[in-house]
């Protein structure tokens, strides 16, 4: 019995300090409280830190594939008869490496540069044809470039111009590979052109010069001292503002290249992100939640106001450079950052922007799953498990005074090619994230295991309480008298019958 009022005791004993002990820790948050602190200590950008290595080299694949618009009336579509007829041809899909070089920490360690070289390998077993076969027809750039260069120089000059691309057989679309159209092609306008300018290029491609190259130096912060800083832009080639748009707002170089993010994320947050092909900064707010190999994430993308005019969005007044020329919702004129190249970026199909540019085109039909462009982040390591970035190249055509060939256009955004930039977080370094993810939840939530250790004892100590006192005796007793019967020995025969005594207990 005592034994059994021992165990009582020290189960209830113990069971309530754990219990109080549990829902002291869990109101105080000290676990987590430590085991966010360690989190934020290692994940920087720092020799020996738990990601620099993986910033450095990225082990997942990142793949680059191309969707070109292929223009099937030209000729219609050239003399103001229909409306331009494209046919999407893709993807072409090529393997992209970007490991980081010329790696060097600046400013006493607090920050790191480092230039992103990018290379590019084809591969044939994700694409739909052969890109050094396949030919698309699409608007002539080149020659659409120089009209733009020398709009407003006169009639006469124009009309020269226009006399010399006739006699050279150029016109407003042309037809090449899809090769030709990425990695370039001799163009025989820019051929003729070098040899009055012998600086320009003769050759023309959308990614030419890009295999292999990189977008210059960027110097990060190391969220060293600050963690929300992790992975934030400095400077890119040396400058803390840009000079191509009209506002210092619209210059801001903010947040950071999109490969890092600090830890702790919140629904709540507007996340800046700089890219150099739209030579701007852009905000990405939260959608929902996914699951990416077992890691939860919240999916950020870029909402609608991101690329709206600056009528419907101020903060976007500052990327009209001409303010007799603005577009409207959904699209972006860079032709400052082209070289004066009619260069008009936006989201795939239009989409999120004004229905009057997918509707001017035949073929072209935004779908939100197909042409977002989305961040899926875990919220508590800020690293991107899955990654799509969408952007379409248009080009402005425009009557221009001088050329014929010009004469019935009428202001159109039309679509050249559409890139879709993926990334998916590898297996092996899933896993870890998966181990990593288990040992924060355990720690964070200790006082809640301590709490349920408490109840269970509390529990168990009640249990044994109510036992030992429904099994405890009475102390009262109840006695019955009975005489007793049968045979007797020859001593009790002598001394003649007697009364027996027997116990009863109370029932």
């Amino acid at each position: 019995m005592r034994k059994g009022s021992c165990c009582m005791f020290s189960s209830g004993v113990i069971g309530a300090l754990l219990l109080v002990s549990g829902i002291a820790l869990f109101v105080s948050g000290v676990f987590q409280t430590l085991i966010h602190n360690k989190l934020k200590r290692e994940i920087t950008l720092t020799e020996g830190s738990k990601v620099f290595a993986t910033w450095k080299n990225p082990p997942p694949p990142v793949f680059m594939q191309f969707f070109f618009f292929n223009v099937t009336n030209p000729d219609a579509f050239l003399k103001g008869e229909a409306k331009a007829r494209l046919t999407e041809m893709g993807p072409y899909t090529y393997r992209e490496y970007r490991p980081k070089h010329n790696v060097s920490f600046v400013e006493n360690g607090t920050k790191v540069a480092a230039y992103t070289p990018k290379y590019f390998v084809f591969v044939r077993e994700k694409s739909v044809g052969d890109p050094s076969v396949d030919l698309v027809t699409t608007v002539n750039i080149p020659a659409v470039a120089v009209m733009n260069r020398i709009k407003g120089m006169g009639f006469w000059v124009s009309s020269g111009i226009s006399m010399y691309m006739g006699s050279i057989g150029t016109t407003m679309f042309m037809t090449h590979t899809v090769d030709e159209l990425l990695w370039g092609f001799k163009d025989p306008l820019l051929t003729r052109l070098r040899t009055i300018k012998p600086d320009a290029d003769e050759n023309f491609g959308l990614m030419l010069n890009k295999n292999g190259s990189d977008d210059g130096e960027f110097v990060y912060h190391t969220g060293e001292q600050n963690y929300l800083d992790f992975g934030r832009i400095f400077t890119w080639k040396g400058q803390k503002m840009l000079s191509f748009w009209k506002t210092n707002q619209s210059n801001m170089i903010n947040g950071s290249d999109g490969s890092a993010f600090h830890t702790f994320l919140t629904k709540e947050e507007r996340l800046n992100v700089f890219t150099p092909d739209l030579c701007r900064s852009i905000h990405m707010r939260f959608e929902k939640e996914v699951e990416v190999k077992g890691i939860p994430a919240y999916r950020f993308t870029p909402p609608r106001d991101v690329l709206a005019s600056g009528k419907n969005n101020p903060e976007n007044q500052g990327f009209c450079v001409t303010p007799k020329n603005c577009l409207d919702d959904g699209v972006l004129d860079v032709s400052v950052c082209r070289k004066g190249a009619p260069v008009v970026v936006s989201f795939p199909h239009f989409h999120l922007g004004d229905e009057k540019y997918a509707n001017a085109i035949e073929g072209i039909s935004p779908v939100h799953e197909h042409h977002q462009t989305f961040l899926d982040l875990n919220p508590t390591m800020g690293m991107p498990v899955r990654a799509m970035k969408r952007a379409q190249i248009n080009i402005h055509l425009d009557r221009v005074t001088g050329f014929p060939m010009t004469k019935n256009l009428n202001s159109t955004i039309f679509p050249i090619v559409f890139l879709n930039e993926s990334v998916v977080i590898d297996d092996a370094s899933a896993a870890r994230i998966q181990k990593l993810l288990l040992i924060v939840t355990l720690v964070s939530h200790f006082p809640l295991m301590i709490i349920a250790l408490g109840v269970i004892l509390l529990f168990v100590s009640i249990t044994l309480a109510i036992r030992f006192y429904q099994n405890k005796p009475s102390a009262k007793k109840d006695t019955s008298y009975a005489p007793v019967s049968g045979k007797v020995d020859d001593q009790d025969e002598k001394n003649g019958t007697f009364i027996g005594m027997t116990s009863v207990d109370k029932s």
